[in-house]
């Protein structure tokens, strides 16, 4: 990489930062109207509580935990993606690793939020978290929502130190070529980054433990939430198949979401010279092979269901596979193996264009799996007369429409004040050269090259 070449990189990937059009202004106002709205919808319905809600007996899960379960699985896209690329050292992943990681802090935050909303009495829900107090009564720790709450506040702080650690040679990029309050803000967030070898070399040990702590614990994170189902007697959830059947499927989905969230960047920030096909090509056959691998456990869920011929699980089978869920189901079927199969299996439809298609399809189809786990289950537990229906009602419509545009807000916000794409990561993918690196940094890569 010349000097000129370096050059151009930088100014590539920090123009979103310097420069801002009305665009981004727009799309800002367009977005965080549809949050507010959804804010107001939450705070219309803690006033008058959730009646207002299709939520009622015996189907006291509805969208909102299904909402909880489909972003935490998308959580997992980004920092479990980014440490395996990292450890196997793949070379492609240098583009991509931020877009992921990114995504995982995000998706864990709107996640999290959801249990909260589903409280009818919010303000109470420090009560989950495990303290001394006079009322001398502690959380039930059998209960596998308090095992959610360790559970995403360790894979939370775990992510975002993830995201942060790589963050930190960007900001100090962006220091020295802000002025203002601007070069303030970025100087603190550059912790007196200087490119030593000393800080270089602590940096990379950082990164390495986190990449290798990390995978254990995004694994587990969705497997204590399959917990929240497989530990409850209802018919079909209580299944030793859920913990590798939703870690199958949040990787499936995350995988989508972040071909998803890579395609926009690359059309409105105009990245096409780093995010190449070859990027999408190799994400998208992730997809297939996690697409493949969801729909041996979808098949072995049910073969297990109908061979064993409970009387109460079978009614459940054949609601949501000839009864009333019966279009939600084949089209979850279709959105999630046919479409990615197709595309995803023929070189020539695997394009951009053809991954991002196959992505929208498996995000639809894994929203509707997690719907299908829920309410259907719930609706048919074991005495007929217990049985009963849902119908999800605007309030419950619009809180779950937000939460999409709360995550791209965040995403475009973030996109406007950190390089989305590594700046140093993409730089030491070439040979360092002096216009690159300091002198003391550009000894420490080369010594590194050697060895």
């Amino acid at each position: 990489m010349s000097e000129a070449s370096a050059r151009k990189l930088g100014d590539d990937l920090l123009r979103p930062l310097l420069r801002t059009s009305w665009r981004f202004y727009a799309l800002v106002a367009f977005l965080g109207s549809i949050v507010l709205t959804g804010l107001c919808t939450w705070a219309y319905q803690v006033y008058n509580g959730f009646g207002i809600t299709g939520i009622n007996n015996p189907i006291f899960w509805a969208f909102y935990i299904t909402n909880f379960v489909f972003w935490i699985g998308i959580s997992h896209a980004g920092t479990l993606i980014s440490a395996i690329l990292r450890l196997v050292n793949a070379g492609w992943r240098r583009p991509v690793t931020r877009c992921a990681e990114v995504i995982t802090v995000f998706a864990l935050m709107i996640g999290a939020l959801f249990p909260i909303i589903h409280l009818g009495r919010p303000w109470l829900f420090f009560w989950l978290i495990p303290y001394p107090s006079n009322r001398q009564i502690w959380p039930n720790f059998r209960s596998p929502l308090v095992w959610d709450f360790f559970a995403i506040n360790t894979y939370l702080t775990g992510s975002v130190l993830f995201l942060v650690l790589p963050m930190i040679p960007d900001f100090a990029l962006v220091r020295d070529k802000a002025t203002g309050v601007r070069q303030k803000v970025y100087a603190a967030l550059a912790l007196g980054w200087q490119g030593t070898p000393k800080q270089w070399h602590r940096l990379e040990s950082a990164m390495s433990i986190m990449a290798i702590a990390i995978i254990p614990v995004a694994v587990s994170v969705h497997t204590i939430v399959s917990f929240d189902f497989s530990m409850a007697p209802v018919p079909m959830w209580h299944s030793t198949m859920f913990g590798p059947y939703f870690v199958a499927g949040a990787i499936f989905s995350g995988i989508a979401g972040l071909i998803v969230a890579m395609a926009a960047l690359r059309k409105f920030l105009h990245l096409e010279e780093y995010l190449h096909p070859v990027h999408f090509q190799n994400l998208g056959k992730l997809l297939l092979l996690m697409s493949l691998l969801w729909s041996y456990f979808v098949f072995a869920e049910r073969l297990t269901i109908w061979y064993g011929n409970e009387s109460s699980e079978v009614a459940v089978l054949n609601v949501t596979q000839k009864g009333s869920f019966a279009p939600l189901y084949w089209t979850m079927v279709v959105c999630n193996f046919v479409v990615p199969f197709f595309i995803m299996s023929i070189k020539r439809l695997r394009t951009i264009a053809g991954c991002v298609i196959a992505s929208f399809c498996v995000l639809i189809g894994m929203w509707l799996e997690r719907f299908l786990i829920v309410v259907p289950s719930l609706g048919h537990k074991y005495l007929p007369y217990a049985w009963g229906t849902y119908r999800p009602r605007p309030v419950e419509i619009i809180i779950t429409m937000s939460t999409f545009a709360a995550m791209t807000l965040l995403y475009t916000l973030f996109s406007k004040f950190v390089p989305i794409i590594s700046i140093w990561e993409m730089k030491a993918g070439e040979h360092p050269s002096p216009a690159l690196f300091p002198a003391a940094t550009r000894e420490h890569a080369l010594g590194e090259t050697h060895a």
